[in-house]
Formats: C-alpha cells, sequence, structure tokens
C-alpha cells in the first residue's frame, strides 16, 4: 500500500471506541522535572533560544535539495548512507544525539554542493567524525572508521572532506535537531506516570531515527518532528488513548492538528520498517526490543481534531 493510498484510509476511517479526553479551557502547568540536568529554572529560554535557531535557514536543509542541487545522487541513496551512519554510530557506541547531528551535517551540506555517487560514503564518514568531536564523548577520526574508505578512498581525502564540511557549513555546528527537543517532550508525557517508563524513551528515539531515513521529513522543523514522534509514541503503546493533550500542546508549541502530515510519514515509515542496521540496532534486548512493536494501521482521524 502507497503512502497516497495510506492517506486516503486515514481520512475516511473513524470509531467510537476512543477513550475521551476531557475538555479544559484552563491551561494545564507543567509538572516541574526533579531531573537537574533538564535546568528547571532556564528550560523555558533556552528551548525560545533553540526555536529561533531551528527557523535559521542556514543552520537547516534544503527541502528537496536532491531535485534541486543533486545530479546523480537519490533518495535511496541518501537512505542507504544514513543506515550506514547508524551502524557505525552503533559499533563505536556514539550517542544518538550524535547521530541526528550527522545526518544534519551531511544534508546541509548537499543542499548546496553538488556531489558524485563515489564521494557519498566520504561526505557521510566525514559529517560522522565531526558531529563525534562536536558532541561525543568518544571523538572519532578518520584512522577509526579506515574499513569503511580504505578500498575507495584514502585518509587525506576524509580530512579534506572533513574540512569542506567545516567550511561549507561556515562552522556553525551546533544547529537544533530533534533530539534537542525530544528529551524534553518525553518527560512531559510521562508526568502522570509513577515510574519512568522507558519503552516509550526507547520507542522515542527509534522513531526519531526513523525520521532520519525520511527523506520527506527534511520540511519538518526538527521541533515538530520531535513532537511527532512523541505523538506516535504513545499511540503506539496506547493506541485507544488520545495521544496529545495540553500540557504537550503548552511544552512543543503544537497542536495535533499541526503534527498530522508528519505524523501520518512517521507512521507509514514505521509501518513498513526496512529491515537493516536501524531495525536491528532496536531489537537488542537493551532498548526494550521496540523495533518490533506492531503499531495500529489506522489512526483515528478524531486524534488530529484540536479539541483536547
Amino acid at each position: 500500500m502507497g503512502y497516497a493510498m495510506h492517506k486516503i484510509i486515514h481520512k475516511k476511517c473513524t470509531s467510537k471506541k476512543v477513550k475521551k479526553v476531557k475538555k479544559s479551557k484552563k491551561v494545564k502547568k507543567v509538572k516541574k522535572s526533579s531531573d537537574p540536568q533538564m535546568c528547571e529554572a532556564y528550560v523555558g529560554d533556552i528551548y525560545n533560544y533553540l526555536h529561533n535557531m531551528e527557523m535559521d535557514a542556514k543552520r537547516r536543509p534544503m527541502p528537496g535539495y536532491i531535485e534541486k542541487v543533486q545530479k546523480d545522487f537519490s533518495v535511496d541513496t541518501r537512505l542507504q548512507l544514513v543506515l550506514l551512519l547508524v551502524q557505525i554510530a552503533e559499533r563505536f557506541q556514539l550517542c544518538s544525539e550524535t547521530l541526528h547531528l550527522a545526518v544534519s551535517y551531511m544534508d546541509r551540506f548537499l543542499s548546496t554542493n553538488v556531489v558524485n555517487v563515489k564521494s557519498v560514503s566520504l561526505l557521510g564518514l566525514s559529517s560522522l567524525i565531526i558531529a563525534a568531536k562536536y558532541e561525543d564523548t568518544y571523538p572519532l577520526d578518520a584512522e577509526d572508521l579506515r574499513c569503511y574508505y580504505a578500498n575507495s578512498h584514502t585518509k587525506q581525502e576524509v580530512l579534506k572532506m572533513e574540512a569542506d564540511v567545516l567550511k561549507a557549513l561556515n562552522f556553525e555546528m551546533g544547529s537544533p535537531t530533534v533530539k534537542s527537543f525530544l528529551r524534553r517532550l518525553t518527560d512531559v508525557a510521562q508526568e502522570d506516570y509513577e515510574t519512568p517508563d522507558s519503552q516509550l524513551e526507547f520507542l522515542s528515539s527509534y522513531l526519531a531515527e526513523l525520521s532520519l531515513l525520511e527523506y520527506g521529513c527534511l520540511k519538518f522543523l526538527p521541533s515538530l518532528v520531535a513532537a511527532s514522534v512523541t505523538f506516535l509514541a504513545r499511540f503506539t503503546l496506547e493506541p485507544t488513548s488520545h495521544p496529545w493533550n495540553l500540557s504537550l500542546e503548552q511544552v512543543s508549541g503544537y497542536k495535533a492538528s499541526d503534527l498530522k502530515e508528519c505524523v501520518q510519514i512517521l507512521h507509514y515509515s514505521h509501518l513498513n520498517r526496512p529491515t537493516g542496521a536501524l531495525t536491528e540496532k532496536y531489537k537488542k534486548h537493551k532498548y526494550k526490543c521496540v523495533s518490533e512493536l506492531a503499531s495500529p494501521s489506522i489512526i483515528l482521524v478524531s486524534f488530529f481534531e484540536d479539541h483536547i
């Protein structure tokens, strides 16, 4: 079933077997986090800053760059490249934010620079090296990844591409990603839970990384993708409950209707989840095997109506 048909089914399907969410005109006060790393006293200012930063066109990939800029670089080539980065990141136990940054650097570079197919892997590896140096506790270098390029490139070529990426991005490496917003949303999504739900956290991380595979998600702001990931994760775990609430709306700045298109893209991707590095990664018990969770095939239209 194609994505277009998937959208049509979404529009037509309704059901009465849904837990109703109580309506309220009062905005619920968001529960304060007990985690000192969430910087509760400054969190509002921090996320306002991140929202303003993500609006800066220089810090975001250009939607449609494959059609507008590239010549022999395809959507499938991008997919395979991102899956390679997932595999390497897991092998070296890099944090998820490093992976998100690497894909962002890669997409931003491809938005303004034509890259031939032979140099694609070089770009991906260099982007991951830069991201690890910027974000991770384990800074990769070209020597670490020799087995991935030794047959086609030299170490000097990797270093040159690394320099080219830094110059092309004007050394602006601190761009917000989906992960920049997801942690707070996941925390708010669990505010009524007695204990933290690691399954929700791992499922959200899986869906966030799944969004990296979706070329169509580049047109959305990272904060909107993060909100859509939270929506879909909650729906997957509790399909009869409304996945959005006033607290999430207040914190994210998005209503359920704002998320519809992005949620449907992610939902379609989740239903047709690709085999490969990402699925295998989240099949592991340390991630609660979340890639094996089945999402209901239909999301009710009523869930996207702004009546919570």
